[in-house]
């Protein structure tokens, strides 16, 4: 079994110390060594060869973005993961970081809030991070080759694209890691005056899905928001579910609101995928058009089976274009997939399908 070779950096060297100490209990992690500093970091990457940097988002000399921009330039394949700080700062240069192309974060402790916090806790969340975007090369492939070249074709599973049966009036999106750079992708393809509301589950922490939206929305011609209670669901809409919180749709009085509760995670995640898309399934039945994008995990697979159930659509993103294909292949496997694509036509197929059975021709829109 390959050891993955890890190299952390961080100006603290408690942080130094404890994801040493925590990684070290993983026998598939090797730490190959440590820096205060993303200069000292360049300087040891050609020494150590690492597999992976943890890198600290906020440090002297040289910061998490400075010296991420520089792996990049100088090592395109290396993967990198950001230590966020929890603070408004902190995420708003992590979501940076994440655009600028590293891999997936993990959040720091809030000390301040919560004195009992043990740091293993963070080192246990980097090890699974670590894991997940270097897989053991010596490890079978779950997904069969012939089912992921058929995923790069944008076919469905056996080749064959459903046909769409009824007007889509709502579309809803579950996505987790690699899924800030994917919407940046896709929402800003949309019109202002597209015709339908877009429903967003987001794996995030409270503070960074308020400042995901606030990015998509400076960046989308249609308007893109944090969901609270009882906000009516209006065409041209996008709405993303607060970290921690569930979201849901309910139909009152013929108007459909959202509505956001704090019941167990699903999946181990709230927001919660199965969550969101069953109370599609629910209020839009065959109305429904769910995509399933980018994400470790099995969140959004029992949901899109009720909205499959449902006569509803399901498009999911292909395995080449997601940084980790595992909420999309568990529904191309159950052969209720009615399309694969990759990310780059995602745009123009949902809008295809969003005025398929519209009076008002369109013309699709992309870029």
């Amino acid at each position: 079994m390959h050891r993955r070779r890890v190299l952390i950096v961080d100006d603290s060297v408690v942080i130094r110390r404890s994801l040493a100490n925590a990684l070290a209990r993983n026998s598939s992690l090797e730490v190959v060594g440590s820096a205060s500093s993303g200069r000292v970091a360049l300087m040891k990457i050609p020494l150590l060869h690492p597999d992976v940097v943890a890198l600290d988002v906020e440090m002297p000399e040289m910061d998490g973005l400075e010296a991420l921009a520089a792996i990049r330039n100088l090592y395109p394949l290396l993967a990198v993961i950001m230590l966020g700080e929890p603070t408004d700062r902190g995420a708003a240069l992590t979501l940076e970081a994440l655009t600028l192309g590293a891999k997936d974060f993990v959040t720091k402790p809030d000390t301040a809030a919560n004195s009992n916090h043990k740091p293993q806790s963070l080192g246990d969340d980097l090890a699974s991070k670590i894991v997940m975007h270097c897989p053991d090369v010596t490890q079978e492939q779950s997904i069969p080759n012939s089912l992921s070249l058929t995923s790069r074709g944008g076919a469905s599973l056996g080749g064959a694209v459903r046909c769409a049966a009824q007007r889509v009036d709502v579309v809803a999106i579950g996505v987790s890691t690699g899924g800030p750079n994917a919407l940046m992708g896709l929402l800003p393809r949309f019109p202002a005056d597209f015709p339908v509301p877009i429903l967003i589950v987001q794996h995030m922490p409270p503070m960074f899905t308020r400042l995901l939206a606030e990015r998509l929305a400076a960046k989308c011609k249609i308007r893109v928001a944090e969901a609270s209670m009882h906000q009516t669901v209006l065409p041209g809409e996008a709405w993303i579910a607060p970290g921690t919180l569930h979201m849901v749709v309910e139909l009152e009085d013929e108007v459909v609101r959202i509505r956001t509760h704090q019941d167990p995670p699903e999946n181990f995640c709230r927001p919660s995928v199965d969550v969101l898309f069953r109370s599609v399934a629910k209020v839009y039945g065959s109305h429904a058009l769910a995509i399933v994008m980018t994400g470790m995990g099995q969140d959004g697979f029992r949901g899109c089976e009720q909205i499959h159930e449902a006569g509803g659509q399901i498009v999911v993103q292909d395995e080449a274009t997601s940084v980790v294909w595992g909420m999309p292949s568990l529904i191309v496997k159950a052969g209720i997939a009615d399309q694969i694509l990759p990310l780059n036509d995602l745009g123009a197929e949902i809008m295809d399908r969003v005025w398929r059975f519209r009076s008002e021709t369109r013309a699709l829109v992309g870029g």
